[in-house]
């Protein structure tokens, strides 16, 4: 799904941008992914496991393009991608109503108002497409990201002990979240 393109002030007083992300953005994606999965142990991966080539995610920045109830947006700052929001809606009917949220800011522009611009517009853009509710997860020792989904409505429905094991070796648990739109 295609949105229309928003500008608004951070916290800083900089113009930042959000529009969907475009097949042309592959490249600059990927180095996005591996940068921010090396910034913080809180994202799903890290950064030698961003492995995908710029055809692969071209390809699939194209099926986020051209499905109608999937969106990904990219905030940009100072020509920078700051950070990314993924909306993934399901097409089966019996779990239509359900859309799913990922997020990732780059650690320089923390608490600047990046997520909550991003998180805000996917939600009104779930909501636009008819879905019923949406799902996340994140890692509990992440409070940052937990104070935000739940100051953005979002409530907790389980924990699953375990469910990340850092290199660390250490075990975190998964919170998961749901938000009724």
């Amino acid at each position: 799904m295609q949105f229309a393109e928003k500008t608004e002030l951070l916290k800083d007083g900089r113009q930042a941008t959000v529009r969907s992300v475009l097949p042309s953005d592959a490249e600059a994606m990927l180095a996005f992914l591996k940068d921010t999965a090396g910034e913080t142990d809180y994202l799903l991966r890290y950064p030698e496991e961003c492995t995908e080539d710029v055809a692969g995610e071209t390809r699939f920045l194209e099926a986020f393009c051209q499905s109608p109830n999937s969106a990904m947006l990219l905030c940009m700052v100072d020509g920078v991608p700051a950070g990314n929001v993924a909306l993934q809606g399901n097409t089966r009917q019996k779990i239509r109503h359900r859309g799913s949220l990922a997020l990732a800011v780059r650690k320089d522009y923390w608490g600047l108002g990046i997520a909550t611009m991003l998180m805000e517009t996917a939600i009104s853009l779930a909501a636009d497409c008819g879905m019923v509710y949406l799902e996340l997860d994140y890692m509990d020792k992440n409070q940052r990201a937990g104070n935000l989904y739940r100051r953005l409505g979002f409530q907790e429905m389980a924990r699953i002990p375990d469910a990340y094991r850092l290199r660390s070796g250490e075990s975190v648990a998964a919170v998961m979240l749901r938000k009724i739109l």
